[in-house]
This record gives C-alpha cells, sequence and structure tokens, in this order.
C-alpha cells in the first residue's frame, strides 16, 4: 500500500512540475513578445519622422512615402507571428529604399536631425533583433515541451499551444544600416 501511495504522490508532484514547467515557458514567450512588440513601436514613432525628414528634401519621392506609410500601417495591425514578421519585411524593404532616397542628398545626411533619427532607427533594428532571439528561444523551449512525452500528455490536457517563431526572410535579415560614406545601402 505504502508503495502504491508513494507512486501516486510522485507521479502527482511531477504532474504538477511539468504544469508549472509549461506555463513558465508559456509566459516567458509572451514576455518576449511583448518585449518585441514594445520594440516595433518604438519603431513605428520613429518612421514618420524619418519620413518627414526625409520628405523635405526628396518631396518629389512622394510614392515611396507612401510605401513606408502603408508598411508601417499594415504593421501596426498585424496579430500572430507570421503576419507581424511578413509586415516588417515590408517595413525594412520601405526603409532600405527610404535611407537609399536619403544617399542622393549631402544636405539631408549632413543634418542632425537625420544624423539622430537614424542612429535611434539603428538602435531599435538592435533591440528587436535581441527581443526576436530572446522570444524565439522562449517559444522553442515551450514547443520542446508541449511536443516531447510525457510532458506532451499535461500539455494536450492542459490546452497548451505551439506557438510560432518569428522570422524574417533572409533578403531582410539584419538591420537597416546606411554607410554615409558611400551612394550604396548595406543589406
Amino acid at each position: 500500500m505504502w508503495i502504491v501511495l508513494g507512486i501516486v504522490v510522485l507521479a502527482l508532484l511531477w504532474t504538477v512540475l511539468a504544469y508549472n514547467r509549461l506555463v513558465t515557458y508559456r509566459n516567458r514567450a509572451e514576455e518576449g513578445w511583448s518585449q518585441i512588440d514594445v520594440q516595433l513601436r518604438r519603431r513605428y514613432d520613429l518612421i514618420p519622422n524619418l519620413v518627414e525628414t526625409v520628405k523635405g528634401y526628396a518631396a518629389h519621392e512622394r510614392e515611396l512615402f507612401e510605401e513606408v506609410a502603408r508598411a508601417r500601417s499594415a504593421a501596426i495591425g498585424a496579430t500572430g507571428a507570421a503576419e507581424q514578421a511578413s509586415a516588417e519585411n515590408a517595413i525594412t524593404s520601405g526603409l532600405r529604399k527610404l535611407l537609399a532616397v536619403a544617399e542622393n542628398y549631402p544636405d539631408l545626411k549632413a543634418s542632425a536631425n537625420f544624423l539622430a533619427l537614424q542612429e535611434e532607427l539603428t538602435g531599435t533594428e538592435s533591440k528587436i533583433a535581441y527581443a526576436r532571439q530572446y522570444y524565439n528561444e522562449q517559444v522553442r523551449l515551450l514547443n520542446t515541451r508541449i511536443q516531447s512525452f510525457p510532458s506532451s500528455v499535461i500539455a494536450t490536457l492542459s490546452h497548451f499551444e505551439r506557438r510560432e517563431f518569428f522570422d524574417i526572410e533572409d533578403s531582410a535579415r539584419g538591420p537597416v544600416r546606411v554607410d554615409l560614406g558611400s551612394t550604396t545601402t548595406e543589406p
């Protein structure tokens, strides 16, 4: 009888620990997504200022400004990691074009406001990359637990769901950078 009771207690203890570990990983993944969201919002706040600064020098690039604005709006309204990643790819593409246009205007490149915005954007891109790395690590841990036996049993019974990684296309990888000494953008 004591042996059976001991096995039941151990099984119950293991169940509680497995459940708590799944909750911990889920919360860390949510925290990671929250940090990505914070940095993306910061990026979205910088974009109108950057566009307005460039617009003052290159007013004839109206189509490019509209493209960046549309990409920003789509990104703000995106839901889920896959949709957000697609929207971020569009923003990155638009920002690269915008910064490439800025290369054609020496007065703009020398503008203190433009340089400050560009530096802020570069810093934000680095923070987004770090937040994405943290989130993806937590998602990997959570998904591994959800798919691994025997914790998969607890995950199924408790309705834990796998999360999507926050991936971007290879062509959009890396921070937006511009070499102010030349006329080409660096991918």
